[in-house]
């Protein structure tokens, strides 16, 4: 039975109010069945990753729940229902938090079109825009005035992984403080000192044009050696650094 009898009128409103097409499948599953499960997105509509179109959703500020229920296998899935709307910001939304061209073409022309994670070149419309600090722990800031330097430009797969990331952090979950997302590689992969609060560092090199070959070669030198290239290229620079020391 649908739920939207139970909704104010202004959350209703707010969830017609957006037009993106994958959150706005999720919101009008809920709207009329309550709730929608990891299988119905992937099954009925093609999501192979869940977790992204339920955080579309949240990035329009709307609330979701997570709980459990049972799958067509028997097995135990995740489901999302429509979270406590008490404390919503009723406002009409145009796109994902109003993110306009103005605010990609300010990011483009600062830092050119290149994804910020694994800094590779490619065309601006294969380029997403992204909250530096997940909207659902910083929001869009005072009055939301969207400021450029408060998002990023990631590629498909850099987006996938900082969504899985920051959606399985402590922070995310619980504490939500903006300063700890500040100091987080998702949020300024230049200069950080956690990712997703664990002690971990990472160095995302990618290879272009002429420099194919040396990925080709490295590549057949792990083979060889049966290792996994990053292993074998942290071999080759703590070799360098040893060298350089002597």
């Amino acid at each position: 039975m649908p739920a939207t009898p139970e909704l104010p009128q202004e959350f209703i409103d707010l969830c017609r109010s957006v037009t993106a097409k994958r959150p706005k499948t999720v919101i009008d599953h809920i709207l009329a069945h309550g709730f929608i499960t990891t299988e119905e997105l992937k099954g009925n509509y093609g999501y192979n990753h869940p977790p992204r179109a339920v955080r579309d959703v949240r990035e329009h500020g709307i609330p979701l729940e997570t709980f459990r229920v049972t799958g067509s296998d028997g097995r135990s899935i995740a489901a999302y229902r429509f979270g406590d709307v008490k404390h919503v910001r009723f406002r009409q939304l145009s796109g994902r938090t109003g993110l306009s061209r103005k605010i990609r073409d300010a990011l483009v022309g600062k830092h050119g079109c290149r994804c910020f994670i694994f800094l590779e070149d490619m065309d601006a419309v294969n380029l997403q825009i992204d909250h530096r600090v997940p909207f659902e722990v910083g929001g869009d800031g005072e009055e939301n005035k969207l400021d450029p330097d408060d998002f990023m430009l990631l590629c498909a797969s850099a987006n996938r992984a900082k969504s899985w990331s920051c959606e399985h952090c402590e922070n995310w979950n619980v504490a939500k403080d903006r300063t700890i997302c500040m100091t987080c590689y998702w949020a300024y992969p230049e200069n950080y000192s956690h990712i997703a609060m664990r002690q971990i560092r990472r160095l995302d090199i990618v290879w272009q044009g002429n420099e194919v070959d040396v990925y080709d070669k490295l590549k057949a030198t792990a083979r060889e050696m049966e290792k996994e290239m990053p292993f074998v290229v942290k071999e080759i620079l703590e070799r360098e650094m040893r060298r350089k020391r002597t």
